[in-house]
């Protein structure tokens, strides 16, 4: 009785979608990140490329998806965590999508991981990469540093986020999908009260011009319908420019990409000489 009311409380996709829209389908249901959609749908396509697009995947085992994974690692060369990515795709196709869970045990030829010691800078070092770096990506330097933040935690923090009376930075759905708090360095208060002005004038300028509104999440929309257009739902660290969801296709400031503190820490390392 158990198995059968799972069953039926499962998410079908439309069968008179095609795969890929399936999968997207439920994907989204599941409320995926974008970034994991993108890149299952790039592994399951590669493994229906692998055998031909005229062979459906639910024409395919178990061994087949060993073959593939196989092939990555020979082949392709990717490492360890990558072929554990694709691996995870094709699970979710399986199991999600076309409702056919594997029996077997899927055991392909694993990438040999070399042991990669992490680099370290010193404490001295540290401090003169922050002296080095300026403007808002110092602020986020910082906090990652003096914060125990981790970079995508950081890029995603909402102006609510900061809770001055405390001394708290509440962290939504971290590593895991958990959330956490972390302590708010005192000598970085100041520069925070400023930065969240900055973003109370653009968003005030936002919503001058029509714009304004801020991607949250589903549950919270239907629940608060005004959510979306306050400040405290803006992102702490907001992109330059607007730019389209790529899924609802709605016109909003997204949140810094990652990469733009990455390049900017390993420019401002490169001339600090670190």
């Amino acid at each position: 009785m158990e198995s059968q009311k799972n069953n039926t409380s499962k998410f079908h996709p439309n069968p008179a979608l095609k795969l890929m829209d399936q999968v997207r389908e439920v994907l989204r249901y599941n409320h995926y990140a974008y970034r994991t959609e993108q890149a299952y749908c790039q592994w399951i396509l590669r493994y229906i490329h692998h055998f031909g697009d005229k062979t459906h995947p639910n024409r395919l085992e178990a061994k087949d998806i060993e073959r593939f994974l196989s092939h990555l690692v020979i082949v392709g060369k990717v490492s360890a965590s990558t072929q554990r990515q694709a691996l995870n795709a094709l699970v979710f196709l399986y199991r999600e999508v076309l409702d056919m869970p594997l029996a077997e045990e899927i055991t392909p030829i694993r990438c040999k991981r070399l042991p990669r010691p992490p680099t370290v800078l010193i404490q001295a070092e540290v401090q003169r990469l922050l002296a080095a770096m300026t403007g808002k990506h110092a602020l986020m330097a910082k906090l990652l540093y003096g914060g125990g933040l981790r970079l995508l935690e950081c890029i995603r923090l909402r102006v609510q986020d900061v809770d001055f009376g405390q001394g708290l930075i509440f962290i939504r759905g971290g590593k895991g999908g958990k959330d956490r708090t972390t302590i708010l360095p005192v000598n970085l208060q100041e520069e925070l009260r400023k930065q969240i002005e900055a973003v109370k004038a653009l968003h005030h300028k936002e919503l001058e011009e029509g714009f304004g509104t801020v991607l949250i999440p589903e549950a919270l929309t239907r629940r608060y319908p005004n959510a979306e257009r306050e400040v405290g739902w803006q992102w702490l660290f907001p992109a330059k420019e607007r730019s389209s969801d790529p899924r609802s296709g709605r016109v909003t400031r997204h949140h810094v990409l990652e990469s733009d503190l990455q390049k900017a820490v390993k420019r401002t390392t490169t001339q600090a000489g670190n």
